[in-house]
């Protein structure tokens, strides 16, 4: 049985204060409300940090986050999945490419990734006496902050290489409800990411599974978002740090499949592949919004693979194997089917953020665009991961074109994990939709909805400054 993170109710808010008319003692005036506590008193021991800390993880799991919708909207949105001519009628704003700034999954995602941000700065401005159990909960939370902020940053924000001046999402690292943020530099929120991540990698001492954080896990996440700040040495340097020292394995062609098929994360006792993954079990999960509800036809089935990325897989590929050709009923004669997600009852699957496979291919990356010289590390890199993916596929390239290969294997390795979109953007490519029923079948880099809009319900209650094409 899975291990999992139960939320923590605790309601964290301010004192309220009282003035009362009449005669009264100050330590009456003093006393607290009895249905409210700081987070100081909240947060007193290891205990109550570790119940907090999984009150935070459970946030993840939410369908406006890793539960459902930043796989969803990170592949539809581009060119991986498409939704099928009989639907429940979700997500078509992504298939037309038309929002507003009241759009309720990127509002979802916007709150609840406050939400998540919240409950770490609480774990980490706790005040409890230093133990190595305290520098674990801190450090798992700083790598949760920075995995909201990385999230939230690639959502609402142009890429950091396109302008590291230019607006990102407001950094908030202290509670004050009458705080209102201005949007800080992308920049900035990049220099945050990267301080908690180096602040988790020194922390944290437990690897406890894979369902939460730990040491390499935050180093891994380091190297992806070095990588799209285009700090290519370091994030080959944090990347060979995880693929050296980590003590994770890759998945390997005879058990890939099995791989996908079970629905728990790793143990205590096992690094297979999953250096992070959001919990989800028959309990904890958030029902008909699972992501699996999505893509197998026992649920909604509304999303279908692009004919063209499973041709991209050749007959060898054991990749190929997570994608079933059959039909819909009532729909395409020939569907291409997601078989990643296989749970939409039961024991549902958990939903894998962080995998050893990526963190070769950014060391890949990384390498190819260093320099000639370190082209040779590239393609070890890369044809390593091939021999346990296609063993006939070797790859050769130098140049552009291995940096285009390594961007390929990107897509056809981490598709429907929710990553393509963000890619895509990052390498300021446009977006060109062949295959499927796309409404929209061409999006420039430079169409202002490639970002998401701030939200209308945050700028109503903090007027901060809007996306490019959005009503302002």
């Amino acid at each position: 049985m899975k291990t999992k993170l139960k939320m923590n109710k605790v309601l964290l808010s301010g004192i309220l204060a009282i003035g009362l008319l009449g005669s009264c003692s100050k330590d009456f005036l003093d006393q607290k409300p009895y249905t409210q506590i700081t987070p100081e008193d909240a947060l007193a021991t290891e205990s109550d940090m570790l119940a907090a800390l999984r009150g935070t993880y459970a946030t993840l799991r939410a369908a406006n986050l890793f539960g459902r919708n930043i796989q969803v909207i990170g592949d539809l949105s581009a060119d991986n999945v498409f939704i099928s001519t009989k639907n429940s009628g979700r997500f078509f704003a992504w298939d037309q490419y038309v929002f507003t700034s009241a759009n309720t999954e990127y509002t979802g995602m916007w709150t609840d990734s406050y939400t998540a941000i919240l409950r770490a700065n609480n774990i980490i401005n706790a005040t409890v006496t230093g133990s190595a159990a305290v520098n674990q909960y801190k450090g798992e939370a700083y790598a949760i902050r920075a995995l909201m902020y990385f999230n939230l940053v690639r959502t609402y924000a142009r890429p950091y290489t396109d302008n590291p001046a230019g607006p990102g999402v407001p950094i908030v690292t202290q509670y004050d409800p009458k705080l209102k943020p201005a949007r800080s530099s992308v920049a900035d929120v990049y220099a945050l990411i990267q301080a908690d991540l180096l602040q988790a990698y020194n922390l944290m001492t437990q690897y406890t599974g894979s369902n939460r954080f730990s040491k390499y896990a935050a180093r891994a996440l380091a190297a992806k978002a070095s990588l799209y700040q285009g700090l290519n040495q370091q994030a080959y340097d944090f990347a060979n740090d995880v693929i050296t020292n980590g003590g994770f394995t890759l998945a390997t062609s005879a058990n890939l499949g099995s791989y996908w098929s079970n629905v728990a994360g790793n143990p205590a006792t096992s690094k297979l592949e999953t250096l992070f993954e959001v919990s989800a079990d028959a309990t904890l999960n958030v029902g008909t919004d699972e992501l699996a509800y999505m893509y197998l036809q026992a649920g909604y089935g509304d999303l279908l693979v692009n004919p063209t990325l499973y041709n991209l897989y050749n007959a060898t590929d054991v990749r190929r194997s997570l994608i079933t050709v059959g039909s819909r009923a009532g729909g395409e004669a020939v569907a291409y089917i997601v078989n990643k997600y296989k749970a939409v009852s039961g024991d549902r699957d958990d939903k894998k953020v962080l995998r050893l496979s990526e963190v070769y291919l950014i060391a890949s990356e990384a390498s190819a665009r260093i320099g000639v010289a370190t082209e040779p590390r590239a393609l070890t890199l890369l044809n390593t991961l091939m021999a346990q993916r296609d063993p006939s596929l070797v790859y050769a390239s130098t140049g552009a074109q291995l940096i285009n290969d390594i961007v390929q294997e990107r897509r056809k390795e981490l598709a429907f994990e929710g990553d393509r979109s963000y890619d895509l953007t990052r390498l300021k490519r446009d977006i060109t939709r062949v295959g499927g029923t796309y409404s929209i079948t061409s999006i420039p880099y430079t169409n202002d909805f490639r970002l998401a809009p701030i939200p209308q319900a945050e700028r109503d209650v903090n007027p901060i400054t809007q996306n490019p094409g959005y009503i302002q």
